[in-house]
């Protein structure tokens, strides 16, 4: 295959690569304070000589972008910053681009981490000290503030948008009830030292968690519902380094693991 962004490679490292929720279309975005949308011809049948054309490009004045993602409809973009306590969207119906300089009732430093729900009703800003925000879509303004023991280092939204998983760096996962923000549970991930990513396979059976050990545990979700020390189903050791994504793919037939501590780490399981 040809690089998708062969027509404007990025000067700086590439923060996010995403592919658009329903066009043939991909987004990159980095540290070189821009994001680009490349139209993506022939998914089965790559043959050189097909460009991959550049749609467009925007650029953030000295805002290196740490993670960019599209809104659940593929009608926006939102941006995070490496330092910055302000965010942007970019609404591409209107290829304009809305600074959100504050969120009301939100104090962090930094907003960098980030998730937005399948149902795109919600974004998740993970904040320092264990700080999650649950924020409209619609309006970015504040809905509620849960908090984890210790602090959040990643959190994934159920397929039906109903619950969050946040995974925190002493190894305990917390699950909320995005309609009542109340815990329903908590259980901790087996052997971690300190966790990386957490994920939640499309058709809610699985819960696949990264630690900084390198090792993913894959669990079942109604174990991970009932019990405080579940067993995973599967411990998945190929990684040396810390893992740093997990990602279901659509069928829930496949775990993709990465860490982006090495080369070429990356394993389909």
């Amino acid at each position: 295959c040809l690089p998708a962004n062969q027509e404007r490679f990025a000067n700086g490292k590439l923060a996010t690569v995403q592919f658009h929720p329903s066009a043939q279309v991909v987004m990159t975005a980095g540290h070189d304070r821009s994001v680009s949308l490349f139209q993506v011809k022939n998914f089965n049948l790559c043959v050189d000589g097909i460009r991959n054309p550049r749609i467009q490009s925007i650029y953030l004045e000295s805002f290196p972008i740490y993670k960019a993602c599209f809104s659940a409809d593929g009608e926006q973009v939102i941006a995070t910053g490496t330092h910055h306590k302000m965010f942007f969207v970019y609404d591409m119906m209107s290829g304009s681009i809305i600074p959100i300089q504050k969120v009301r009732g939100v104090e962090e430093r930094f907003l960098r981490h980030f998730e937005v729900s399948p149902d795109g009703s919600f974004m998740l800003l993970t904040g320092t000290s264990g700080y999650l925000h649950l924020l409209s879509m619609k309006t970015k303004e504040l809905i509620s503030t849960m908090k984890v023991n210790g602090r959040c280092t990643a959190s994934a939204f159920t397929p039906d948008s109903s619950k969050i998983y946040s995974y925190s760096k002493e190894g305990e996962v917390f699950i909320w009830d995005v309609r009542s923000r109340k815990c329903l549970h908590k259980f901790e991930d087996e052997g971690s030292l300190e966790g990386k990513c957490i994920a939640v396979s499309k058709n809610n059976q699985y819960v696949a968690c990264g630690s900084a050990s390198g090792v993913v545990n894959l669990y079942t979700t109604d174990v991970c519902l009932k019990e405080n020390h579940p067993k995973p189903v599967k411990a998945i050791m190929n990684l040396v380094t810390s893992a740093t994504c997990v990602t279901f793919n659509p069928t829930t037939e496949i775990l993709a693991v990465a860490s982006c501590e090495t080369d070429e780490a990356v394993k389909l399981v």
